[in-house]
């Protein structure tokens, strides 16, 4: 018999970690290759984990409620193949390197052996913790980063006289997981705010950490510029309310405004390729591809599906991917392929009312697009007379280590050209 583990895997593009939300096997229990075992939770997508192997689940690493980073062990299982097995008996003092940080090995104390993965050795060793005063609340009484994160907040263990010389203490959680092989650090304080009779504690579940670790990190890492124009979009208006009865009774799904918006961002994304891009630390990688993010809310989650080449699709092929995409996420629906291979973000702030928005970049890509509300507002025209129009504006956020003020105006402009030329004279939407 040989002892084989399963990590958890990668579900997503720039996803760095999982939360198992439901074991689906237990220990003991016999699972064929390609099984289900583990429901997880990530910013981006639900998912099962399949097994890899053959076999009898010989422990369960991680309860479920825990968060692992990529790559670290969720279960082990015993197979039939007989292999060679070694074990990696790790000196955290001398791991220096982000890639030792990563690796996927469990480190083991070689004075207790017993057992811990290398969150919780970093967390641990940051704030002098002695883990032998942490109950463990994993599987087998297996110490996780919630303990770690627990004992930090609560205050539970009198720290070493090395911390306590320092009277201002900042707790700081380090996820030790990597994308590109470049660690992701998150400085998180820990807040005492007063609770009374009547507030209601949240916690803080793995989908909405991991959103709030993927925004802190946009922000630290992206320096973010911000621009806007305002469209007249009366024609397109008038054109949309003029068909959408027709098309809704022909197609089955909504006409929205937004087909038009996204439509017009593909075509000026081709124009303005700069915009179609990523940032990848040492080079910036042009992507030939137009495959549009769109932001999709529900009460206490957000996800970005893709719309896939969507420079080569009509308005009503854009229009029903918008719809399919939106019941995908509210039923929960929504797979990998789905999240992945995003360039740029295209957000529909106007769908809850907003008129000026500055939205945080959807790290790698290097910009989004608020699509604001549209309102009629009176308007100076040409002739210097005062009309009613339709007006929308759109805001752009940009990082300004790609792109500048001069490239993302014309793009801008090229966009606005684009929807006030929109019309029944004008634009097919097949």
């Amino acid at each position: 018999m040989a002892t084989e583990r399963i990590i958890m895997p990668q579900l997503g593009e720039s996803v760095t970690e999982g939360t198992i939300s439901k074991w689906m096997i237990g220990v003991g229990e016999h699972v064929n290759k390609y099984d289900p075992l583990a429901e997880v939770m990530t910013d981006k997508v639900n998912a099962e984990v399949p097994s890899s192997f053959t076999g009898v689940i010989k422990e369960l690493i991680a309860g479920e409620g825990e968060t692992l980073a990529v790559g670290e062990v969720m279960c082990t299982i015993e197979t039939e193949q007989v292999v060679e097995q070694t074990q990696t008996v790790v000196n955290v003092e001398e791991k220096s390197s982000e890639e030792d940080e990563d690796k996927e090995e469990l480190v083991i104390d070689k004075k207790e052996k017993i057992r811990y993965s290398p969150a919780v050795l970093k967390l641990s060793q940051e704030h002098d913790i002695d883990l032998n005063q942490v109950k463990g609340t994993g599987a087998g009484g297996r110490i996780t980063r919630k303990d770690v994160l627990r004992v930090l907040e609560n205050g539970e263990i009198q720290k070493t006289a090395k911390t306590e010389t320092n009277p201002v203490q900042t707790s700081v959680q380090v996820p030790v997981h990597a994308s590109n092989h470049t660690a992701q650090l998150t400085a998180q304080s820990v807040i005492n705010v007063p609770i009374v009779q009547g507030d209601v504690a949240i916690p803080i579940n793995g989908v909405r950490k991991a959103i709030a670790d993927k925004m802190v990190r946009s922000k630290n890492e992206i320096p973010h510029a911000w621009m806007m124009v305002e469209v007249d979009v009366t024609n397109l208006v008038d054109y949309r309310h003029a068909i959408k009865d027709k098309f809704k009774k022909q197609e089955g799904y909504n006409l929205t405004f937004f087909a038009f918006f996204v439509k017009a961002v593909a075509q000026a994304l081709k124009e303005y390729p700069q915009l179609n891009s990523m940032w990848a630390g040492d080079k910036i990688i042009r992507k030939n591809d137009v495959n549009l993010s769109i932001a999709v809310a529900t009460e206490d989650e957000l996800f970005t599906p893709i719309i896939k080449h969507a420079d080569e699709k009509t308005i009503k092929g854009i229009a029903r991917e918008i719809n399919d995409l939106a019941i995908k996420v509210r039923n929960g629906k929504l797979t990998v392929e789905d999240l992945q291979g995003g360039t740029f973000t295209v957000n529909n702030t106007g769908s809850i009312g907003s008129v000026q928005s500055m939205g945080i970049i959807n790290h790698p890509q290097v910009a989004i697009l608020q699509v604001e509300s549209i309102i009629k507002r009176p308007v100076v025209m040409e002739n210097n007379m005062i009309a009613v129009r339709d007006m929308i504006n759109l805001c752009l956020s940009l990082d300004h280590r790609v792109l500048d003020g001069f490239i993302c105006g014309k793009f801008l402009h090229r966009i606005k050209e684009i929807l006030e030329k929109t019309s029944k004279e004008n634009t097919t939407i097949y």
